[in-house]
């Protein structure tokens, strides 16, 4: 009976939250709560939510200072010398172009925001594409693979894999360091390819006949933020801290919190400039926090009521003892196609703990779940998917229209998906 109801429960939950009839935020507290007390709990999922909220408060706390540490550095300026310079040399030559759109792509979305790399990105580059006349979903491609390979400790799908399975990001991202290193390569390998094709097409084979040199226009209120003169420490800054929680030596949550006050305290140190940076970041900080804490405590109940449990147990008897080890591997070639049927909260925060539960059961380490899910969930699949604002971001900044950039990109990004999957199956991150 507590299995059923717990299979009810995420089933209303996926179907509330695909249908927009409650936002994640509304589903992910009411819809378990409703479930607890249909079997038969109480005044205990009070206790199962703050339990579900102390689990995941460390999570919380690397996101939010997260995104104040890499909005900050935006906006003292450490990446405007890198996107004038990749401006200033891709020219007129498409390879160059796309391999440029690609880099500056992958460097933004270190902030592990899409919007954000896509709202920089696509404005920057778009004016060379169409004064060459380049094809735009080209464009789409290369900001989509770039922002999809990218995962971090510190983007959605890395913290909601953290949360739900109680497992550091840093323990679930370090094994894949080497795949997605791989899927970068594949990305730039792709750029450079359709560069060619792109070239041929225009009749740019013996060399650019347009001299082409941009530059991002700045506001004037982005001026006033600028910090040039601390460039170099902020490019410092970024890369200890980045390098010191990668190597889990300390714990994400401290880092970026040493890392915001150090930020904030040299570049803007009059104490209303920095109240006037968090307030410039808070929401997004907030909306994700407010999503990660609901996450924590549509968890508890699930945990605490044993519904996870007994599906998990359902489950497993009907899945062959033999199959089971290469439950990972193939979750990991599905978990692209998985983004246009599942949104990142209903997939990770619903779905996942149950496939995690089963696998543990069966023998699966529940963080093979979590990386083979990161694979292409979520990951390289969000800017395709239409469950996410992001992708209408990118159509609507190129003027492409969805079933264009879908068409044209999910078959290289499924592959990206395939291609990091196999290299985790071959370092036996998990087994074929």
């Amino acid at each position: 009976m507590i299995a059923l109801i717990g299979l009810l429960t995420i089933l209303v939950l996926l179907v509330v939250i695909i249908t927009k009839k409650l936002s994640p935020l509304t589903a992910l507290i009411a819809v378990p709560i409703i479930g607890a007390v249909c079997a038969g709990f109480q005044l205990e999922i009070g206790k199962f939510i703050i339990d579900g909220i102390k689990n995941i408060a460390p999570v919380v706390a690397m996101f939010v200072f997260a995104i104040i540490f890499f909005g900050v550095l935006s906006d003292a300026g450490v990446f405007d010398p890198i996107i004038n310079g990749i401006l200033k040399t891709v020219g007129a030559r498409p390879p160059r172009i796309l391999m440029g759109t690609a880099l500056l792509a992958l460097l933004i979305h270190l902030d592990g925001s899409g919007a954000v790399c896509f709202l920089i990105t696509i404005p920057a580059m778009l004016p060379i594409y169409e004064q060459l006349q380049m094809d735009k979903r080209l464009l789409c491609l290369m900001v989509a693979m770039a922002a999809g390979v990218n995962f971090l400790p510190w983007t959605g799908p890395t913290l909601r894999s953290s949360a739900v399975l109680h497992i550091s990001t840093t323990e679930i991202f370090t094994p894949i360091i080497i795949p997605q290193l791989v899927g970068i390569a594949f990305m730039f390998t792709v750029a450079f390819i359709l560069g060619k094709r792109e070239a041929r097409r225009l009749g740019l084979v013996n060399g650019a006949s347009v001299d082409v040199v941009l530059k991002r226009e700045l506001s004037e209120e982005e001026k006033a933020l600028r910090r040039p003169r601390m460039f170099w420490f902020n490019a410092v800054l970024a890369v200890v801290v980045m390098g010191v929680m990668i190597s889990g030596k300390v714990d994400p949550a401290p880092m970026f919190m040493v890392g915001v006050i150090l930020a904030m305290v040299l570049n803007y140190p009059n104490v209303d400039q920095q109240k006037a940076r968090v307030d410039a970041h808070a929401k997004a900080a907030l909306m994700m926090a407010s999503i990660l804490l609901a996450a924590g405590a549509f968890v508890g109940i699930m945990k605490g009521t044993g519904m996870i449990t007994a599906m998990a147990k359902t489950g497993v008897s009907y899945v062959p003892e033999a199959l089971a080890q290469h439950i990972p591997f193939v979750l990991g070639l599905i978990s692209m196609p998985l983004s246009l049927l599942l949104d990142p909260d209903s997939y990770y925060l619903g779905v996942m703990p149950v496939i995690a539960e089963m696998g543990k059961m069966l023998g699966i380490a529940p963080i093979t779940i979590a990386q083979a899910s990161l694979m292409g969930q979520m990951t390289v699949g969000f800017p395709v998917s239409p469950l996410t604002p992001a992708t209408f971001l990118i159509t609507g900044l190129t003027g492409v229209e969805l079933g264009e950039h879908q068409k044209f990109s999910i078959p290289f990004l499924w592959a990206a998906s395939i291609l990091m999957t196999i290299i985790c199956a071959v370092i036996g991150v998990f087994p074929f």
